[in-house]
């Protein structure tokens, strides 16, 4: 028996846009796209290699960004 659940998430403007136009090119719906491109990647190996953290010596947020509230520097980043 296959279920389905409904959920929210939040992905940038551009990439949605791109996930449309290949669900038009492909001609199949944004669920079904959304759906194999996930499946393609949870079927992929996880990577072994450890990510190494990198930091920079700073003084913090650039003056643009002092007292930012999350969502702008987060509407930035996109």
């Amino acid at each position: 028996m296959v279920t389905h659940m409904k959920t929210i998430i939040e992905i940038s403007d551009n990439l949605l846009i791109r996930a449309k136009k290949r669900a038009r090119e492909k001609q199949i719906t944004l669920r079904s796209l959304i759906e194999e491109s996930l499946a393609a990647s949870l079927d992929q190996p996880l990577p072994t290699k450890r990510v190494v953290p990198v930091t920079f010596k700073g003084k913090g947020l650039s003056r643009d960004f002092e007292g930012a509230s999350w969502d702008k520097i987060r509407e930035a980043i996109y």
